[in-house]
């Protein structure tokens, strides 16, 4: 080293001490990263659902008129949940009976014609009719206007669900199925794989402030053994913390100053920007109603009782007949339940019904500005969209609460990122074709190639 050489003591460990802070800072954002990436991936392998059953072989139809024909399954599906899983389920009685292997028990004749009327079957003097409806507390079926088409989907779906209710979990050894154990490994070894990865980067931390630690002490031994420091390089070197002057310090006060001032403008901002906004509004209700029990437990489909999703703008509130379809028989004594019955002033007792009837006044829990424009058919029955898009997994809900955000830029921003979805669905024959017409590329159309961003679409 020339011995003209200067070395800025103070400055050189106010470098080391530097750097040291970032490599400190970047490990520790390196581990916050990985850490929430395994979170995600433990909660994506969480929500996935199991490995489905093997479905029944395609094709046109069985010998008793069954269809097992997948596409044929998917709308018997659709029509079930839509209107007869409020009342049944496959393997469990609801308000009626469990309707596994039913294709087995009555022929198809007499499955359509008591689909459709079962008064009617039952008036007929039928002796299986009249037994099942005595059985279940005579509760009148309701009539289904469903062609022989609609009719054999629904029970091909039935049939498939029997089927696969019907499938062991397990063999005689008490091994799983060879695609779900294939699918447990799979994910025992990814998380294996990443807790080996996160053990490691704690580690490397640990040895990276050691280290640190170590170049600091030897730095310091190996500059106090220099001849050629002056006093202001030996004062500091043997200076020692004094915290009160720290504190005291015009550095430490302007810090300090400097973020305190800019958590409150952040926090002020935050304030201005969430003005209006109603994410995680949770509001009581007059009568308590369970998504978690109706939606989630029993599988009863949205649109069961949101009856204007499919087909109105506004999803609707469903009416307490809808709740009377099944609480006449059901839970009668409920005290929740007997709020239903004052409202519309009905005798459980006799089962008749008074004049002296009044509202529930339930609480809207997803309220837009009279500004803005929403219609649900467009976006469920057109586009496409699951419910739990935009209110979240509803089905887990015990008090249900706004979910998403639902502001403009939220809007927006789903409208930029949402391919559409144009298969099999004749509305957007004119526009994909258009839009294949203009983009050679081959890219997606999404809704913002539509119109979607245009301010008249939501504001008129």
């Amino acid at each position: 080293m020339p011995s003209n050489y200067k070395i800025s003591i103070p400055k050189f460990f106010l470098s080391v001490r530097f750097l040291s802070i970032v490599i400190l800072v970047s490990c520790i954002v390196s581990y916050g990263s990985i850490t929430s990436a395994y979170a995600q991936a433990d909660s994506t392998a969480a929500a996935a659902p199991a490995g489905a059953a093997a479905a029944p072989a395609s094709g046109a139809g069985q010998a008793d008129g069954i269809p097992t024909d997948e596409a044929i399954i998917s709308q018997g599906s659709a029509i079930f949940k839509n209107n007869c899983s409020v009342c049944h389920a496959i393997d469990a009685q609801v308000v009626g009976p469990a309707l596994k292997g039913i294709n087995q028990r009555r022929p198809l004749p007499w499955l359509s014609s008591f689909i459709r009327n079962s008064q009617k079957v039952i008036q007929g003097g039928d002796e299986y009719a009249v037994n099942l409806y005595n059985q279940f507390n005579k509760t009148v079926m309701p009539s289904f206007d469903f062609s022989d088409d609609e009719i054999k989907s629904v029970l091909g779906y039935i049939q498939s669900e029997s089927n696969k209710v019907a499938a062991p979990v397990a063999d005689a050894g008490g091994e799983t199925p060879a695609n779900g154990g294939a699918e447990g490994a799979d994910a025992d070894v990814s998380s294996t794989y990443l807790n080996i990865i996160l053990i490691g980067l704690v580690i490397v931390l640990i040895l990276i402030l050691v280290v640190l630690l170590l170049i600091v002490t030897l730095l310091n031994r190996f500059v106090r053994q220099r001849n050629d420091l002056d006093e202001e390089d030996r004062e500091y070197l043997d200076q020692k913390l004094d915290v009160q002057k720290t504190f005291k310090s015009p550095a430490f006060i302007g810090i300090i100053t400097f973020i305190f001032l800019t958590i409150i403008v952040k926090v002020g901002i935050d304030g201005l920007y969430s003005i209006g906004m109603q994410q995680g509004y949770q509001p009581r209700q007059p009568i308590a109603f369970s998504h978690k029990l109706h939606a989630g437990q029993y599988e009863i489909a949205c649109q069961y009782c949101h009856t204007g999703v499919m087909k109105a703008k506004s999803a609707n509130i469903p009416s307490p007949n809808i709740c009377m379809n099944c609480h006449t028989q059901i839970k009668t004594e409920s005290p929740e339940i007997q709020k239903i019955y004052a409202a519309i002033d009905y005798n459980p007792e006799d089962q008749s019904y008074g004049t002296d009837t009044k509202p529930i006044e339930w609480v809207r829990v997803h309220n837009l500005p009279d500004l803005a424009y929403f219609n649900h058919s467009q976006h469920v029955q057109v586009a496409g969209l699951a419910c739990e898009t935009c209110h979240g997994d509803i089905r887990e809900m015990e008090v249900v609460y706004q979910y998403s955000k639902l502001t403009m830029g939220w809007c927006i921003n789903c409208h930029r990122e949402t391919e559409v979805n144009y298969k099999d669905n004749a509305y957007y024959d004119k526009l994909i074709e258009v839009h294949n017409a203009e983009n050679k590329k081959g890219t997606p159309m999404y809704v913002s190639d539509m119109g979607g961003l245009e301010c008249s679409k939501c504001h008129y």
